[in-house]
């Protein structure tokens, strides 16, 4: 399931640079069902708070408990979405790459989320092609 989830995300990243966009996405899975994605809509939207993982889960809805939820995206989360994934209960998280923010992994697992780094090649080229093409619009991304 986990590397079905990171093929998903890769896709929608794809798809959603393809389309002139940012190229991280997010999808989620509950009860082994893939739900729906999330693409990183923050510029495009105009809104500060709309990466891939919280589009991710304003597509889902309100589905009660997140118990049985695995999130899965093309970038290890910075820590508004990470305190996302630990504040609703979401017991896993996967990512293609986790350069984008360093600490973070730990943090989750701190928290008692298990986290898993694919270390995939092709998420660290996507990582590397936003950066090289905006990097004033990365920088404001994570912070800095």
């Amino acid at each position: 399931m986990d590397e079905f989830m990171a093929a998903a995300a890769i896709a929608t990243a794809h798809g959603r640079l393809a389309e002139g966009g940012i190229s991280i996405a997010s999808v989620s899975a509950e009860c082994g069902r893939i739900g729906d994605g999330g693409n990183h809509r923050r510029v495009r939207n105009g809104d500060s708070v709309t990466h891939a993982n919280i589009e991710c889960w304003q597509n889902a809805g309100c589905i009660g408990s997140y118990e049985d939820t695995i999130l899965s995206s093309t970038l290890m989360p910075g820590y508004l979405r990470a305190g996302a994934v630990v504040q609703f209960g979401i017991p896993k998280a996967s990512a293609g790459e986790s350069a984008t923010v360093p600490g973070v992994r730990q943090w989750m697992e701190f928290h008692g989320v298990e986290v898993v780094d694919f270390d995939l090649e092709e998420c660290k080229q996507l990582r590397r092609q936003l950066i090289g093409h905006s990097p004033q619009l990365w920088n404001e991304d994570i912070g800095k």
